[in-house]
């Protein structure tokens, strides 16, 4: 277990390189495990969810060889085997719920399962729509959670329909499988798609991979031609705008200079309009082809109206800045965090009033009150990366010490973020605990 120990810390300064996006490393390695032949990917992102992903696809049949820090060679099968044990997806919803259609185009049954956290995510909805399909597939505690039986033989296609405000990820799910079955798939969204940036994500690793997928222009209905092969491919992950977005923040909140290179301004990634938020609430902030660089701000930060819905792992971020914010700041769009590695509304709700913070949770909206200082406090990162994440940087502008709980978690999904903290100046110390 570790602790952090975190100062208020006057000022950032220097220049970060982004992690690899864990997006498109999760869906890089997946579509390469389903192309015959060798595909490459380089400076994918090496944390614990994907290591999760790498595992589980070598298990389905993949043979995947590290050739050195940044390259990965990835050998796809001919036909996805059936595992030799569980599939042990740990505390990675994505894996799980891209992997689990998968498993029905192998010969015999697949179990998969995960960590404690991963075990309450919801998996009805996707474990309906596969039946529809023609999958066998069950939850084995019936209640629609893992661990998931799948019953191999093929998909047999057709029709199928799914709600779109759970998660995106049982929509990437059923595009990832859907070309290998037996006839063509439709898949029609029961509600609006939310998080449609990561299934446009989905769509374009699979285009690289030779796969057609054709969807109509507001994303309720999607046609996956059957009797498609998979090519190989070759992949080089850009930076992740989920979790640079930290370190853009920390910035904004201690008015700071830093620059954030490998992020593409042409990037599909939704978590890229947190540049234009920043700017909207009087931070300067510049960019390039392949930076964000923050300078300062322009007074006090201003209060902000924002509807999170396809951008939920902002929400914490953004909590974050609303506290800096003079005035009444207002974030939409918020339900579905319910349903992440922690109840992430609870999260901030609970840890963000100990640091003295106005905040008022609503149905689907938290409303939060900035202009006051935040103080320190002993907090809980709720194993919850991004909770930690948002602890960390708000501790920097908060008056006194905080103590943050846990916060191993971060490796989740950014496991250099604090060595690359310290690098730009955060007054932050380890503590490692034998509990």
């Amino acid at each position: 277990m570790v602790d952090l120990i975190v100062r208020d810390t006057p000022t950032l300064k220097g220049t970060i390189e982004a992690p690899p996006s864990k997006a498109i490393s999760h869906r890089a390695f997946i579509a390469a495990t389903l192309s015959p032949g060798l595909s490459i990917i380089r400076k994918p992102l090496i944390c614990d969810d994907i290591l999760a992903t790498i595992d589980a696809c070598r298990t389905l049949g993949a043979k995947i060889i590290r050739k050195n820090k940044e390259v990965f060679e990835v050998h796809g099968c001919y036909k996805i085997l059936t595992p030799e044990d569980v599939v042990n997806c740990r505390d990675s919803a994505s894996t799980m719920r891209f992997l689990t259609p998968i498993c029905g185009l192998a010969d015999g049954i697949s179990v998969l399962t995960g960590d404690k956290s991963l075990r309450k995510r919801p998996m009805g909805p996707l474990l309906d729509a596969m039946r529809q399909l023609g999958i066998q597939c069950y939850s084995t505690r019936g209640d629609g959670r893992p661990p998931i039986i799948v019953f191999g033989g093929g998909i047999e296609g057709g029709e199928t329909c799914i709600p779109g405000d759970v998660s995106s990820q049982f929509v990437s799910g059923l595009l990832f499988a859907a070309p290998m079955a037996r006839n063509d798939v439709e898949i029609e969204m029961l509600t609006p798609l939310e998080s449609k940036p990561y299934v446009e994500i989905t769509i374009d690793v699979l285009c690289s991979h030779g796969i057609q997928v054709e969807v109509n222009s507001e994303y309720k209905r999607f046609r996956v031609p059957c009797g498609q092969t998979y090519t190989p491919s070759s992949h080089v992950v850009e930076g992740d705008y989920s979790s640079a977005a930290f370190l853009l923040a920390a910035a904004s909140i201690t008015d700071s200079k830093i620059r954030v290179t490998n992020l593409r301004e042409d990037s599909l990634q939704g978590d890229r309009i947190i540049v234009d938020l920043l700017r909207k609430i009087g931070v300067e902030v510049k960019t390039g082809k392949n930076f964000v660089e923050v300078n300062g701000r322009d007074g006090s930060l201003q209060p902000f109206n924002v509807d999170l819905r396809d951008n939920p792992d902002l929400v914490p971020v953004c909590t974050a800045l609303a506290f800096f914010a003079r005035g009444e700041s207002l974030i939409r769009g918020i339900r579905r965090l319910r349903f992440k590695e922690s109840d992430r509304i609870a999260a901030l709700l609970s840890e963000f009033t100990k640091m003295k913070g106005k905040i008022h949770v609503g149905n689907d909206m938290i409303k939060l009150e900035g202009g006051e200082k935040l103080r320190g406090a002993e907090l809980s990162s709720h194993g919850d990366h991004r909770i930690a994440m948002a602890l960390i940087i708000s501790a920097l502008g908060a008056k006194g010490t905080s103590i943050i709980r846990g916060v191993e978690c971060i490796n989740k999904s950014y496991p250099n973020f604090l060595n690359d903290m310290k690098f730009i100046g955060a007054n932050i110390v380890e503590r490692k605990l034998d509990r």
